[in-house]
């Protein structure tokens, strides 16, 4: 008699399963003791240690959603006290992680109220099953959906009520952060009036080239970031047939549309010293000063990919936490300073 059980036919350690009828598992089955940081924080519209939160979904037919943040000091103000307004999106390789993740809560929680900012985090479509473009896609909806709120065409009352629609800035974690760039080189083609871009913060993003690069292959893996990892998701997440030379991977690379011909806010590009993509990141870096844009390196020196998520480490390593209050600072002065 054949078995119904079902069979693994892929998976990415301790992250993620997909079986033969094309069913996906995300549960954790790393070390439990890091298991809290996967786990998903409801949300509350009563302030807790300064910051309230809400899910709003913003499209009723695809269901694409958002969670917005806003810091309690701001809650009284009047419009010329708004608040800059941060459009998230999350990093897990175009496969894993969500928008309430206790990881991202944990971080951007404190983020909004250091410096005094809106979040809205985009809850974004996960691949195998939603392949790229789809990512970028229902990102790039997602900020059609700001501009519209703006517009007065759309309402979010908290949005109305403390965001600065005039000062909007993209942030993304990891791939989240080849988002940013996708989105802000889309937005740069189209009039989002009275909504304003004035940036990007590009926090490690997940920048790869099909040919691997020098610290991709020597520098040692963190629990937060593998070569297989990267592999398995660019395999399930990437077009099929394309290679990590793709524009969404690799945006300074000859299959993208060239720097030169994009109209792009200024940008912070945030990369660790001891990350596996950071010679990437270096790349794109160079390619777009080569292509006289705006961008400014940060580096989190002796820190690997994604370390400020990573409460366990930085609750043990008072560097590592003082790396985190940089990175903090340091995204703070950018946006107080456009």
């Amino acid at each position: 008699m054949a078995s119904n059980k079902k069979k693994i036919v892929e998976e990415v350690s301790s992250w993620l399963r997909v079986f033969d009828d094309g069913s996906v598992d995300r549960t954790w089955t790393g070390p439990p003791e890091a298991e809290f940081m996967m786990k998903p924080v409801p949300p509350h519209q009563e302030f807790i240690e300064g910051v309230a939160t809400r899910d709003v979904i913003i499209n009723q037919n695809s269901g694409l959603a958002v969670r917005i943040y806003i810091p309690e000091k701001n809650t009284n103000s009047q419009d010329k006290n708004k608040l800059p307004l941060i459009l998230h999106f999350h990093g897990g390789g175009f496969c894993i992680s969500r928008a309430d993740w206790y990881m991202y809560y944990h971080f951007y929680a404190q983020f909004v109220r250091t410096v005094g900012a809106i979040c809205v985090s985009v809850y974004l479509p996960l691949a195998p099953e939603h392949r790229l473009p789809a990512a970028c896609d229902e990102a790039y909806a997602a900020f059609l959906w700001l501009a519209a709120v703006a517009r007065g065409e759309s309402s979010e009352p908290w949005l109305e009520t403390y965001a600065d629609f005039g000062r909007v800035f993209l942030v993304g974690d990891s791939t989240g952060g080849n988002i940013v760039h996708q989105l802000a080189a889309r937005a740069g083609c189209i009039d989002t009036q009275p909504l304003q871009l004035l940036g990007g913060i590009l926090l490690h993003p997940g920048f790869l080239r099909a040919e691997p690069s020098k610290s991709f292959l020597e520098i040692p893996e963190t629990p937060l970031l593998t070569r297989d990892m990267v592999n398995k998701f660019m395999i399930m997440a990437l077009p099929i047939s394309s290679t990590k030379d793709h524009p969404i991977t690799c945006p300074m690379g000859p299959l993208a549309p060239p720097l030169a011909t994009l109209k792009l806010p200024p940008m912070l590009v945030v990369v660790a010293e001891n990350d596996l993509l950071r010679d990437s990141e270096f790349k794109y870096c160079e390619a777009m000063k080569a292509a006289s844009k705006d961008v400014e390196v940060f580096i989190n020196h002796g820190m690997g990919h994604s370390f400020y998520f990573d409460k366990l480490a930085i609750d043990m390593d008072p560097e590592m936490a003082a790396q985190v209050d940089k990175l903090v600072e340091k995204i703070t002065s950018f946006i107080n300073n456009h």
